[in-house]
């Protein structure tokens, strides 16, 4: 199996951990502070005992071997979870669903200032194809935004494009101890205003369930794939979490979704199996 290849899938399942936020806030009654809390130290607990089990004793050379870029995806990524979660809560999901899907963009733009990688016109292409079906699916509630107050959602976008560019940076480096720093910071940020010890014994178990295989992992896969594959086709894979957490509402809950939302994200799931297919020769003096 190529690198490519195998980045692609670990991408995929990256972004499958991610698409079940929605299932497990549906089971979790508890405010979203808490939920972010806990979810930030099961996570970050689950990818502790991956570094200590990867690493075996060389720990403090593996944080350090991360150097400024581990430093930056820490900070960045969990910034970008606490802006998704305030954007959540003053814009349209219609809005956040555009500008999420604008991260292959900002990625691409990034990765060719920052590491003088060209993306194909495959996945450029494909990129543009998902945007337009995420903005299909978000329909005409994009009408009515106002994305001025959209700032926060633009924010998180941003400061995930460059935290898949940094990861790509150090593509030599296991940046697992940095996502999972990520997360330790995130509970930590968010300490202030949760409430984590008025859970019950049922929502402390789906909690921990939570962290784990939805944040924890998505973090972990998202480490190991992201340096296989080029910044633009990371984020673009990373766009599959929206159609998919759609479906997984819908098969679980029995959320009926709209026209539209099946229509786009139809189109979301051609344009990443099409990019797939594509071929991607490799040029010289371009990053693989």
């Amino acid at each position: 199996m190529s690198k490519g290849l195998l980045g692609t899938l670990l991408l995929i399942a990256s972004a499958t951990a991610y698409s079940t936020a929605g299932f497990f806030t549906r089971l979790i009654h508890v405010d979203a502070w808490t939920l972010l809390f806990w979810r930030g130290v099961f996570g970050g607990s689950f990818l502790a005992v991956v570094v200590l089990v990867q690493q075996r004793g060389r720990v403090i050379a593996a944080i350090r071997a991360t150097g400024v870029e581990g430093a930056l995806v820490a900070i960045l990524s969990a910034v970008a979870t606490v802006c998704f979660l305030n954007a959540m809560r003053i814009s349209t999901v219609a809005d956040i669903m555009v500008i999420d899907a604008a991260i292959p963009f900002f990625a691409a733009a990034m990765a060719w200032l920052i590491l003088g990688e060209r993306e194909s016109v495959w996945t450029l292409g494909a990129t543009v194809v998902a945007f337009a079906g995420m903005a299909i699916m978000a329909g005409p509630a994009i009408v009515q935004g106002q994305f001025l107050r959209d700032l926060l959602a633009l924010a998180m976008a941003i400061s995930m494009a460059l935290v898949i560019v940094l990861i790509r940076r150090k593509r030599g480096v296991s940046m697992v101890p940095a996502v999972c720093a990520s997360a330790f910071l995130c509970a930590l940020l968010v300490w202030p205003f949760a409430a984590p010890l008025q859970v019950t014994a049922g929502e402390f178990g789906l909690l921990a369930l939570f962290g784990v295989s939805q944040f924890g992992m998505g973090l972990l896969l998202l480490a190991f794939g992201t340096p296989l594959v080029s910044a633009t086709r990371g984020a673009l894979l990373g766009v599959l979490q929206t159609p998919l957490g759609t479906l997984w509402v819908w098969l679980a809950f029995a959320e009926q979704p709209a026209v539209l939302t099946l229509i786009g994200g139809g189109i979301v799931l051609s344009a990443v199996l099409a990019d797939m297919l594509a071929p991607h020769p490799r040029r010289s003096g371009v990053p693989a």
